[in-house]
Formats: C-alpha cells, structure tokens, sequence
C-alpha cells in the first residue's frame, strides 16, 4: 500500500482526523513531528522524531526513513512543518510546493515583497529591528512615511493573529512596540531559533471585510474549495477571529475578484502542489491578499466543511490524503449547505474552570456541535499574547443568516467560569 507521510507539530488539534481518515481508507500514515528524539517513541505511534527549527536536518532524516518505508505523498499541518515538508519532497521527488515558497509563505516580510513584485496591490510595509527602542522604531517609520496612522505592528513568524496590533498614533505605537518585543522573548517562539524572530512588520492598515479562502493547487493550477465569510469586524486594536461563514454573502463579481487575486498570489509566491489557506482583505479597490500559507485551514475548523465525492460526504482531511496520493480530486465541490464555525473566543485572562450551558447550547437548531477545547485549570492568555480559543462551535442551514444566528445564538448560551491569575506581590 501507499505510504504518507503527515508532518505536524505534537501539539495541534488536527492530527487525529487525518490519523481516523487514513485508517479508515487504508493508507498507512506516519507522522513526522517535533518530539523528544532521545526517548523511543513516546506516544506509542510510530512516529518521527524532528525539528523543524532545522527543516533541512529534518528533511534528511524523512529521507533516511523513505529508503525503507516508500512514500507516495506528503501532507503538512502548519506553517514550520510546511517548509520541513517542502524540503523532505524535495529530494524524495514527491509533489509539494516547492522549499523557497513554503517559506516565503511562512514569512510575511518575504510574502509582501513577492506580492509587490507580481504587481498584486499591498499595503505599504516596514521592517524594522525588534531590538529598536519603540522611539527609535518610530523615528524610522516617519522617515519612510509622513502620515502612517493607522498602521499595523506583527511579528514576522507567528499566525493566528498572535502579536498584530493595530496603532492608530505615536503612544499607540510604542506601546504596541514594546508588547511584541516582550511577546518575542517567550519561551515557545525562542526556541523557534528563526532569525526573522528578530524583526516587527508594520504595514499599512486597510479598512474592508476580511475572507478566508481554502484552496488547493495542482500542479500549480488553483482550485479553491470554500471562501469564508468573516462577518464580525477586524478593525483592532487585535484581531481576534471569530465566526466563519460559507458560502460568502458577497455578489458573483466579488466572488470572481477572490478568486483571481488568489491565484495571482499562489503564482506570485511559488507554490505548486499541496493545500493553501489564505486570508485577504476587501478594500474599496479591490480584493488585497493579506497571506496565503502553504497548509490547510488550523484548529478544528475544517469540521465546517464537507465536500460531495462520489454522492457521498467527505471531509477536507479526506479530499487533502486523496490529493496526496494522485488522485483526481478536480470535481469534487463543496455541499450545497450553508455551514459555519465559531472560534470561541476568551472573555478574560485567568484559569479555565469550566462552562456550563453546554446542553442547551447544543440544542439550538442548526448546531451541529459544541467541542470545548480547554482544560481544566488552563491558563488563558487572550490575543495579542495568546495563540488559542475556548473551543468551537459548528452550524450547518440553508442560508449563510440561518448558520450565523445559530452560532450566535449557541455562544450566548454558554456561561465560562474563570479564576482571575493571582499576581505574587514581593516585599
């Protein structure tokens, strides 16, 4: 049979479903994932111990594990396992996006510079050192631009909205400055060991809608499989996401506008096979791509979509291993029904106790289903600082209205109990 190889971190939610798909189809599966290399498989899952702080070592040792175990395809979940991916693919001569793609895509600074170049409009952008004092970073920003407010400030290396503030003057901006300078000395992206970790992005703000859009390209031609919806406002001064929405409630000429800017992007950027999620703004000119990442939609909010093959429904797991074996996966179209998903997001910072309103929550009708995702006595870090929500939220109806105001509706059902976190006063 087939072998594949799913390279993902040991932490995301993901990995199971494409484990339960897999099996379920037959296909041998082996993860590749950041763990501890000196202990003997410590999750009991046969899996490959890397680092994707050092995607070409990395991509060595999937070759080694190739020799013995063939390969017939890739499938990466995230932004470092993309370019680990890219790079094993490479030399294994299987179909993937190419190693300088994946991590121009994982880059926001390399990204905005391979838009530019293609011609697609972008916000005006600055690099600036995270080792600046915030009145020195401001000092340049002036230098490169009389009028900057309102500007965005983000990290180079980290999704999900993790570290983007908006600024809207100088006070702002220094304060926003400093935020991300601390938020870079974390632990979890220290040991990223990524020099673009040194560096803050400030770029233009632009007002619009925001959409995501999944897709997937073959052979460098773009298929896109679903565009969401945002329908709550990202105008900051963090933007958390909360609900998606498919199908969009935009007019066929938007739709088509997407569309076309995506596929500029995707050729702009290099990639050629495998997954693309993007995010991209609806400014009064038109569509501006915001970033497309060479992996699948994170979290659990690929349970919000579900595509016909074969007259039966299967899900975006399914239709991505399929693709990673060879087949053709070009007919297969997303289900007639209007479907969504809340992100859940954090009330307050503290200690997760638990929730109540569950039951009742899951009875609205048009929910599919309520996961909570936090622990018991979790620490919960709200955005910019945070990287996770309280759970998820899933709708299917007949119409993008009827999925909204069932997740609304759901959401408003659900009581969270936090402990505030104690602060330790020193004598």
């Amino acid at each position: 049979m087939p072998r594949l190889l799913l390279v993902t971190s040991t932490t995301g939610y993901q990995a199971a479903a494409f484990r339960e798909i897999a099996a379920r189809l037959a296909v041998p599966l082996t993860l590749a994932s950041d763990r501890c290399h000196q202990l003997e498989d410590p999750w009991r899952d046969g899996a490959l111990a890397v680092r994707f702080e050092q995607p070409e070592e990395s991509a060595t040792a999937i070759v080694e594990f190739g020799a013995t175990n063939p390969l017939a395809g890739i499938v990466a979940l995230g932004d470092l396992p993309a370019v680990t991916a890219a790079h094993a693919a490479a030399l294994l001569g299987l179909p993937f996006h190419p190693p300088e793609a994946a991590k121009a895509a994982r880059s926001k600074f390399l990204s905005r510079h391979k838009y530019r170049a293609a011609g697609l409009p972008q916000p005006w952008f600055l690099r600036v050192s995270a080792n600046l004092r915030p009145e020195d970073a401001m000092r340049l920003l002036l230098r490169e631009h009389q009028h900057p407010f309102p500007c965005v400030l983000k990290p180079l290396v980290l999704s999900g909205s993790r570290g983007v503030i908006r600024a809207d003057n100088e006070a702002s901006f220094a304060a926003a400055f400093r935020r991300i300078q601390d938020l870079l000395q974390v632990p979890d992206i220290r040991k990223m060991r990524d020099p673009e970790a040194e560096s803050i992005l400030v770029e233009e703000f632009l007002a619009g809608a925001e959409v995501a859009v999944e897709g997937i390209v073959t052979r460098g031609e773009l298929q896109v499989l679903a565009i969401f919806e945002k329908p709550d406002p990202l105008d900051g001064p963090f933007f958390e996401e909360t609900i998606y929405l498919t199908p969009p409630r935009l007019s066929e000429e938007k739709h088509q506008a997407i569309v076309g800017e995506l596929g500029r992007g995707v050729t702009a950027l290099g990639l050629t096979h495998g997954p693309v999620h993007a995010e991209l703004r609806l400014a009064l000119a038109g569509p501006v791509v915001l970033e497309i990442a060479a992996r699948p939609i994170g979290g659990l909010c690929a349970h919000a979509l579900r595509f016909v093959h074969d007259e039966r429904l299967i899900s975006l797991e399914e239709l991505i291993l399929r693709h990673a074996l060879g087949e053709d996966i070009s007919q297969i179209v997303r289900e007639p029904q209007a479907a969504g998903v809340m992100m859940i997001p954090l009330p307050a910072a503290g200690f997760f106790d638990g929730v109540t309103g569950v039951e009742a929550a899951s009875a609205v009708a048009g929910v599919e289903s309520v996961e909570i995702t936090a622990k018991p006595r979790q620490k919960l870090v709200p955005l910019p600082e945070g990287a996770s929500y309280l759970g998820f939220i899933f709708a299917r109806g007949e119409s993008a209205d009827a999925v909204e105001r069932a997740l609304r509706s759901a959401h408003a059902k659900l009581q969270f109990h936090i402990s505030p976190e104690l602060k330790v006063l020193r004598a």
